[in-house]
């Protein structure tokens, strides 16, 4: 999941980046996005299957794919939310686009981008948990084992601690993104 959180990051910001200027772009890259988080994953899951085979592979491929929307959706809305006259005064200090969009911008949009990556991350905590039915890995297995296993003393104790365990990844990845917004944004933008 945080690999996919990585994954998904890393195209996200750079689509973002590249369709923040160009508006026809912006809107198909959102919309494509956003027609991806449509695709239930169950549905999404067993396509891939066919293309790469059990295990890891597909849920990491989905899960990448899930996590795109609102990380392209919040680069774009960053980096367009930078006032122009910031923009003009770094281009008067003698900065080319590229400075201006590492220097400038790019800090400036930092927090509604990492809004974006945070709710990517919790949006795959709960999605990662479905990739047991494709033998993915994750504490999605013991939910899956517990609803497999019906009837027997142990199956409600396995499902309920998968959901518990999902529970507090959450949380504990909620807080670090919390955390990690407070120590990567400029006192200036708080």
């Amino acid at each position: 999941m945080l690999l996919a959180t990585l994954l998904g990051s890393v195209l996200g910001v750079g689509v973002g980046v590249f369709a923040h200027k160009r508006p026809r772009l912006s809107a198909v890259a959102i919309k494509a996005s956003g027609v991806l988080l449509t695709i239930p994953s169950l549905a999404l899951y067993v396509l891939l299957i066919s293309v790469i085979g059990l295990g890891w592979p597909p849920v990491l491929v989905a899960l990448t794919l899930y996590s795109l929307l609102p990380i392209v959706q919040n680069t774009i809305v960053g980096l367009n939310g930078v006032d122009s006259s910031v923009v003009e005064a770094a281009s008067a200090m003698g900065m080319n686009s590229r400075q201006s969009l590492v220097k400038v911008e790019f800090p400036m949009a930092w927090p509604i981008i990492l809004t974006g990556i945070r709710v990517a991350a919790l949006l795959l905590v709960s999605t990662a948990a479905i990739g047991a039915i494709v033998r993915g890995p994750g504490l999605g297995r013991a939910i899956y084992d517990g609803l497999n296993t019906i009837g027997s003393p142990t199956a409600l104790y396995q499902a309920v601690s998968g959901i518990v365990g999902v529970a507090i990844v959450g949380l504990i990845l909620n807080l670090t993104f919390i955390f990690l917004g407070k120590l990567t944004t400029s006192r200036g933008l708080s």
